[in-house]
């Protein structure tokens, strides 16, 4: 009773910073105690497979809890059984995460893929339907599209633009409105930076929402990452990321994250123990350390995204960016979703070059600075060409519609200085054509 007494009073403590401290000053310390670990300052892994239990009724106690026999009481905590189920630096790791966007729980995973196919065979059934947006990213396309259907789940998608009674008539369309189980949203979209409304995502979840069943909404936020966009504030209730991305940022470690309430995290956590893919104490310590310093990345990221959009829009050899930054009241509901969802323009630049794939791989070809290399969100600028290499899966005639072209080029922006990313990227452009 002692021992619960001082759980619940360092849970007091834990909430309270939470409240004072802003979210990159407990990126340091939130969820780890030094005394339980000889005063380390900085988190051991525990490489370990197993746990030894002080009594067998503690063990009895543990499993109880870990597969959800009962709930625990005031102040008990989660003792470690195996790390298939948990491990300490696992959840300290999951608890640190919750910060930024404000959720109750997180659980990561050994991939972005591993956090998108867990979340989407916990909440799906056969004979359910799937409405998402579009584009997605390859990975997810391929697996919401190739995969699911083999489960007798039925997968319809919409556009950027279209309204909410425009999405309430393409469930209604698909002649199973009453089989809908959840709105699968990606925003900014993957290659394109087409913004989808996460609160018209909620209205409509609410429209086929009954007493009986609640329409979850889901969002991949990998490229807003938790520091430009919070998901959850605007009506989500589970958020998604590659941790590969912005939250690894040194492009050293594979990982995905789910965040969400405490009810929805002990599903896709239960689902995880036995699919088996958390991610390991390695992986846990690699994505620690990249807390610490994801907002001064990610803010140096954002400005010299700001920079690069501002020279691509002046290029003659550019015919179009995409990039939030580049919108404005003309551009209507882009504009909105913009000032009321993002925090920042992101780190994430798409733009046409003039002419089709011969004028995208030169450019791409000439680049010295910049990495030709898919992933994003590292510290190093990245670039790819979507169409032939991340999305190049998706059939083609709905790649041209949604306008993942031949000349569609993407960029992730580093932390180097602004003005050698554009010195790079000007000398390529100049080598087209």
């Amino acid at each position: 009773m002692q021992y619960n007494s001082v759980c619940h009073s360092r849970n007091i403590i834990l909430y309270l910073n939470l409240i004072i401290m802003k979210p990159e000053s407990l990126m340091m310390s939130y969820g780890y105690k030094p005394e339980l670990s000889a005063g380390a300052v900085k988190s051991p892994i525990f490489l370990t497979s197993t746990f030894a239990f002080q009594s067998a009724e503690e063990g009895k106690a543990f499993f109880e809890i870990a597969y959800g026999f009962r709930t625990p009481e005031q102040g008990e905590e989660l003792g470690f059984i195996y790390s298939r189920l948990n491990n300490p630096k696992l959840s300290i790791l999951e608890e640190r995460l919750t910060v930024w966007d404000g959720a109750e729980e997180a659980a990561v995973l050994e991939s972005g893929m591993a956090a998108i196919s867990t979340v989407l065979l916990e909440f799906l059934s056969p004979g359910d339907l799937l409405l998402t947006s579009g584009p997605l990213y390859g990975g997810s396309y391929y697996f919401i599209n190739k995969v699911l259907p083999k489960f007798g789940i039925s997968v319809v998608d919409f556009r950027v633009g279209q309204t909410k009674e425009q999405l309430r008539e393409i469930v209604k369309n698909s002649g199973k409105a009453d089989r809908l189980s959840m709105i699968y949203i990606e925003t900014p979209a993957n290659p394109t930076n087409d913004l989808i409304d996460i609160e018209m995502g909620r209205e409509v979840a609410e429209y086929f929402s009954t007493g009986e069943k609640q329409i979850y909404v889901v969002v991949d936020n990998t490229y807003m990452g938790p520091v430009w966009q919070q998901p959850l504030k605007h009506g989500a209730d589970l958020v998604l990321y590659s941790a590969t991305k912005y939250i690894g940022g040194h492009s050293d470690v594979i990982a995905g994250a789910c965040l969400g309430s405490g009810e929805l995290l002990a599903r896709v956590k239960k689902l995880r123990t036995f699919l088996g893919n958390m991610a390991s104490p390695h992986t846990c310590w690699l994505l620690m350390r990249s807390l610490e310093t994801l907002k001064a990345r990610m803010d140096i990221q954002a400005a010299n995204a700001n920079k690069v959009a501002e020279f691509l829009l002046n290029h003659p050899n550019v015919e179009r960016v995409y990039f939030p930054g580049t919108l404005n009241e003309a551009d209507g509901m882009q504009y909105l979703i913009r000032q009321k969802q993002c925090l920042t323009n992101g780190g994430m630049i798409s733009f046409d070059v003039k002419g089709g794939e011969k004028e995208a791989f030169q450019f791409l070809n000439a680049l010295k600075l910049i990495k030709l290399a898919v992933s994003l969100g590292s510290t190093e600028s990245l670039a790819e060409h979507p169409a032939t290499m991340t999305h190049v899966d998706i059939e083609s005639p709905y790649k041209e519609q949604l306008r993942i072209t031949e000349k569609l080029v993407r960029i992730s922006i580093g932390i180097e200085n602004h003005e050698d990313i554009i010195s790079d990227m000007k000398q390529a452009l100049e080598s087209v054509g």
